[in-house]
């Protein structure tokens, strides 16, 4: 029985595989661009125009980057029985509908997605055998 627990945030994914005799660790960088985009500049004059920042640009851009960085991980981990899925904020909620929408047969195995913020690599040991 292969069991996969995946804690990821939009930096690096870390995967831990527990098959029947071996258990390893791999580390996926997601390859994502961190835009700061600068804020609108005003005119010099008086009451003049404003330049206006573009946020859907920048979001679409990261929208498709996720979805490289996701399908990577998918690729990594495809034969499996159980999948649990942890990390903060949305990213692990993301995983997952991107599994349930574009990988299947991988979305039906998962057990858990849970909000964890950081975890030693003992505490992800665990809980991925605890479920």
């Amino acid at each position: 029985m292969k069991k996969v627990g995946i804690w990821l945030d939009k930096e690096k994914a870390h995967c831990f595989i527990m098959d029947s005799e071996k258990e390893h660790f791999i580390t996926i960088n997601s390859e994502l661009e961190f835009y700061n985009p600068k804020g609108g500049s005003r005119s010099k004059t008086r009451w003049g125009p404003q330049d206006v920042v573009q946020d859907s640009k920048y979001l679409e851009r990261e929208k498709h980057q996720l979805k490289r960085y996701f399908e990577k991980i998918a690729a990594t981990v495809k034969p499996l029985d159980q999948l649990v899925i942890f990390g903060p904020a949305e990213t692990p909620n993301k995983l997952h509908a991107m599994l349930r929408d574009s990988y299947p047969d991988i979305a039906k195995k998962i057990k858990k997605v849970d909000k964890v913020d950081s975890m030693t690599d003992n505490q992800f040991k665990a809980l991925v055998r605890q479920q």
